[in-house]
């Protein structure tokens, strides 16, 4: 027993990491429990999940929304400990707990503080986003919002499917759920803009935002170029090794990091000293090492 609750215990408790993962986690199950107390189920959306379950239930048989989850999730969370081992640490445990109380907590305190009656659009976009957030700080404590998410580990487990599809099979499932007991053919079309716009948000405070890009540089003036970079630029890369599809001439690949504002300036000195050369431009959304933020402050 003993050697199970430490496997589950996976931060050293009351160090500087320690308050700031939980910090997270209690910060992300309120912001989280926002979202459901005061966009989703005053305007009946079905955002999926658990939750989308439990407001068909508030509804229909009166539960109170965040008990109905915690019922759910707690049986749901301990069989996927059985199934999926110890990836379900007690922080899911916390998590979920905490977003039922603050949930109905919220709920009774105003049950609708925001009065947006027909707007229901709004209540979509803006609890999109709001729980987005809310569930990113949640993954960034390491944790789990439990629920479907459980479902689908199990069902992709035992059916090969991928755990992404399964996951939106089950909130789908659940969306058309809201749709019958509810009988209208808006609240799938609202729900699933909410699950949309709920993802996006999600990978944005995982990812971090950033304004830096990512550059491939290939030229036959790759000595130039370097040059520039280092000594006019400021900025340091790594040199590839390439070779041409078709004429296979080696060639040096110049990859390099600077921030989107220095685009144009860039393009020109490029310009100026290839007027051939072949640049790549992608998002980073995240850069760690040297020059950079630190592995060791992303980790901690």
């Amino acid at each position: 027993m003993a050697k199970s609750i430490y496997k589950l215990l996976k931060d050293k408790p009351f160090t500087k990491e320690w308050f700031i993962s939980y910090g997270s986690l209690v910060l992300g199950t309120f912001i989280l429990a926002l979202g459901y107390a005061y966009f989703m189920t005053p305007y009946k959306i079905i955002p999926g999940g658990i939750y989308g379950i439990s407001i068909v239930l508030h509804y229909t048989l009166g539960f109170p929304v965040g008990l109905s989850a915690l019922c759910f999730n707690l049986p749901l969370t301990l069989l996927g400990l059985k199934l999926l081992g110890s990836r379900f640490g007690v922080k899911t445990f916390i998590g979920f707990i905490l977003t039922a109380i603050f949930t109905d907590s919220l709920t009774y305190i105003n049950p609708d503080p925001l009065n947006l009656h027909d707007e229901v659009l709004l209540a979509s976009i803006f609890g999109g986003v709001i729980m987005g957030v809310g569930v990113g700080l949640i993954f960034r404590s390491q944790a789990s919002s439990g629920g479907s998410d459980v479902i689908a580990s199990i069902l992709s487990k035992y059916t090969k499917i991928p755990l992404g599809t399964q996951l939106m099979m089950v909130d789908s499932c659940i969306v058309v759920l809201g749709f019958l007991v509810f009988q209208d053919w808006k609240i799938p079309l609202y729900s699933w803009l909410t699950i949309f716009i709920m993802g996006k948000v999600i990978d944005s405070v995982l990812k971090g935002f950033s304004d830096d890009k990512a550059l491939f540089i290939i030229s036959d003036k790759s000595e130039e170029i370097r040059k520039m970079l280092v000594y006019e630029m400021g900025r340091g890369g790594t040199l590839l090794d390439g070779k041409g599809m078709f004429t296979k001439n080696d060639k040096e690949v110049i990859f390099t990091v600077v921030n989107r504002r220095y685009i144009p300036e860039l393009h020109q000195m490029i310009f100026n000293i290839d007027d051939k050369a072949f640049i790549t431009i992608v998002d980073a959304y995240e850069i760690l090492g040297e020059g950079f933020k630190s592995l060791k402050e992303k980790v901690n």
